[in-house]
């Protein structure tokens, strides 16, 4: 008796640890849930029945339930989780009822970091508002035409989908009332973070009614997405259905190291010439990089496109919508392609360069292996790629295998090359601090030694080219060298 109301009391003691604003689901998939028990309207069933949705995802049985009883919501999901009819059915099912201020102004607002993902989730809204009466969706993007944009606003609109940036130029300018707003969406909010949306998006909500519900799905929830949170949510529901180390079991992950451009060149126009490749996506560090390498496979004979934040929305859409009908094979891109392209026939990803964020890596190779399908992601690393190496290992928590194509291994040999932890110790090297060193000699305790001039760095463009502008030297692979990688910017 004396140990049951000690354990009692500590199960107390515990409860009321948790801060109040703050409750905890864990999702778990249960065989028996159909959308059918998640009281959603029936003309969404039957929208949802005819795309082929059998069965709720765990994102989506956790979540629905929550957003219908009105709650704030923290969610954190994987790319590929089916995070946007987790939060867009709900947001329909709200629209199934009329609303309780009268207007023009959007009911619900979804923020995005990019145009592309804005598109994804607007088009997922029609084909789920298939059936609903009278359901207007609008999307304000960088890119597109103010005038259109403009005639859009001044309609009747239920549902905004918008990038930050041009939704803020429309507030300022007085021509969106969001008087009526019921729900705000922050879509990938770690990546509006990444990008440098935290101000807009603050500032986006000022402008919203107090009583709004909100919604904050993210990969992954940290310490900076719950003091966003913190401002913006009251009292949310936290999910996590999905750890940051994602398991990727559908995904063979290759890994080849490579001595100088040349050599990475031969490997990649090797892999494109696999028969078994249906589509590809291959990810450079920049803009340029993209258009250069696109053009060099074009003129090889490949049929390839290049998408990356430079491009005017017309461009993007254009490629986009090709990608889609199959009418290209290889698509060359930035991390602006990271999120937001969900193409089924995607077989391969390949890394030509490793992206600046362990994060990115798991979204770039999300694009392949869709809808339980299989795919293959390959990546490219030099010498100087071993840290971002350990950081993508350690993110997923599995160990990318060095592969050989016979015939064009690389002359580099990584240092850690051995399954072994202790073989991944760097060497230690005993110094005996009374050794006198001679004038020939490099003593490992003098740091002002002056070194060799360090090779420039493999790529499309050098350190010393003086004929960039700056806009160029801003957006410039970091693989070889300490230039600073911005962020491609979402609109």
């Amino acid at each position: 008796m004396f140990y049951f109301a000690l354990a009692a009391l500590a199960a107390h003691t515990f409860l009321v640890s948790i801060p109040a604003r703050v409750f905890f689901i864990y999702a778990h998939q249960e065989n028996n849930v159909s959308f059918e028990n998640l009281n959603l309207h029936p003309a969404i069933i039957k929208a949802i029945n005819e795309l082929g949705y059998t069965q709720p995802t765990p994102i989506q049985q956790q979540a629905i339930p929550e957003l219908i009883a009105g709650h704030d919501l923290m969610a954190s999901a994987q790319t590929g989780t089916g995070k946007t009819a987790a939060f867009m059915l709900p947001a329909l099912n709200r629209l199934a009822t009329p609303a309780k201020i009268p207007g023009r102004g959007p009911r619900i607002l979804v923020l995005t970091p990019t145009r592309e993902l804005a598109l994804q989730v607007s088009d997922a809204t029609t084909k789920y508002g298939k059936y609903l009466s009278r359901v207007k969706v609008v999307s304000i993007l960088g890119g597109m035409s103010y005038l259109l944009q403009n005639k859009l606003l001044s309609q009747h609109v239920d549902i905004l989908v918008a990038t930050p940036g041009r939704l803020i130029d429309h507030i300022q300018r007085g021509r969106i009332d969001f008087s009526r707003l019921e729900m705000l969406v922050l879509d990938e909010a770690d990546r509006m973070l990444d990008m440098g949306f935290v101000q807009d998006v603050e500032s986006i909500a000022s402008f919203t009614p107090a009583h709004r519900q909100t919604l904050l799905f993210s990969a992954t929830l940290d310490s900076t997405i719950d003091k966003i949170a913190a401002r913006l949510l009251r009292s949310p529901k936290r999910i996590q259905v999905a750890t940051q180390r994602a398991k990727l079991e559908n995904i063979e992950q290759r890994l080849h190291y490579v001595d100088d451009l040349s050599h990475k060149n031969r490997l990649l126009e090797h892999l494109l010439r696999d028969q078994t490749l249906k589509q590809a996506i291959v990810f450079t560090a920049t803009k340029r990089d993209a258009d250069d390498l696109a053009d060099d496979l074009a003129a090889q004979g490949h049929v390839v496109g290049a998408l990356h934040g430079d491009m005017s929305q017309r461009e993007r859409t254009r490629t986009l919508t090709k990608l889609r009908n199959g009418r290209l094979r290889i698509l060359v891109a930035t991390d602006v392609a990271a999120r937001g392209i969900d193409v089924a026939d995607i077989t391969h990803v390949i890394n030509f360069d490793l992206p600046k964020f362990a994060e990115d890596y798991v979204h770039r190779i999300g694009r392949t292996g869709r809808a339980g399908a299989s795919g293959i992601a390959v990546s490219f690393a030099s010498g100087k790629d071993s840290i971002s190496l350990k950081r993508i290992e350690r993110f997923t928590g599995q160990r990318i295998t060095p592969s050989i194509i016979p015939g064009m291994e690389p002359k580099y040999k990584p240092r850690f090359g051995q399954n072994d932890e202790k073989s991944r110790r760097p060497p230690q090297v005993a110094h005996k601090r009374n050794r006198a060193w001679s004038p020939n000699e490099r003593s490992p305790f003098n740091h002002t030694d002056t070194k060799k001039s360090q090779p420039a760095r493999f790529g499309r463009s050098t350190p010393n080219d003086n004929t960039d502008n700056r806009k160029r030297s801003l957006g410039r692979s970091s693989q070889f060298n300490n230039t600073r990688v911005y962020a491609e910017p979402g609109n």
